[in-house]
């Protein structure tokens, strides 16, 4: 959803960074990468000790790699296959170092101490996983599932906006509630995009193409 609504902004205002890494000459690929660090260091470093806002600060500047590097790549018109899938494979790495953060953080002894959350954390982590495992095997086979209503630009701005508020003296209770509500809409958004590809493929064996109409 948000993915489609703010797409062009977005690109607008990851313009100027991604000229001045290129003026400084990286490779969209070397930001990918220093970017996904980044997410990491912040996620597993500090979420595990309860520094819920200063580890959504961290990882809020350097998730931004995540629209740069694209700008970056289509400034210098060297859009392709590898770049989209290193782009993608870390992606997914930075989003497991997001939510196994708040796992650690969760399942340690002390005051953030909530296995159900820990729980939900989980949830989250594996759903958000087989979210974009779906659609990606469903395109590798021809097939589309661009649907759902947990995309992966809501799951992280719904989180990271939980996490960091909960850091600045929200109670946690807020963070639970979200995380349950992230869990609910994965798992709704799994349905959705293998109901899709169901469809789609009983339709190709029919000799028809539903993408078509």
């Amino acid at each position: 959803m948000l993915n489609r609504a703010l797409r062009e902004t977005w690109t607008k205002v990851m313009t100027p960074p991604a000229r001045l890494f290129l003026a400084m000459g990286l490779s969209p690929d070397v930001v990918t990468v220093v970017g996904t660090i980044g997410v990491c260091v912040g996620a597993l470093a500090f979420y595990p000790l309860g520094h819920f806002f200063w580890g959504t600060l961290v990882v809020v500047l350097f998730i931004f790699s995540d629209n740069v590097d694209g700008v970056m790549a289509r400034m210098q018109g060297r859009q392709g296959v590898w770049g989209a899938f290193l782009d993608s494979t870390l992606d997914r790495v930075g989003d497991a170092a997001i939510f196994g953060g708040l796992v650690i953080a969760f399942a340690r002894s002390g005051p953030m101490n909530n296995l159900l959350y820990a729980g939900l954390a989980l949830a989250c982590l594996i759903l958000g996983m087989v979210v974009s495992y779906a659609k990606a095997r469903a395109e590798g086979l021809g097939l589309t599932a661009n649907v759902g209503i947990a995309e992966r630009a809501d799951r992280l701005l719904l989180v990271l906006t939980a996490t960091g508020l909960v850091g600045l003296g929200l109670p946690v209770v807020v963070l639970g509630v979200v995380l349950a509500v992230l869990a609910v809409a994965s798992l709704v958004t799994v349905v959705q995009r293998m109901l899709t590809v169901r469809r789609q493929a009983l339709a190709a064996v029919a000799g028809h193409d539903p993408r078509a109409s």
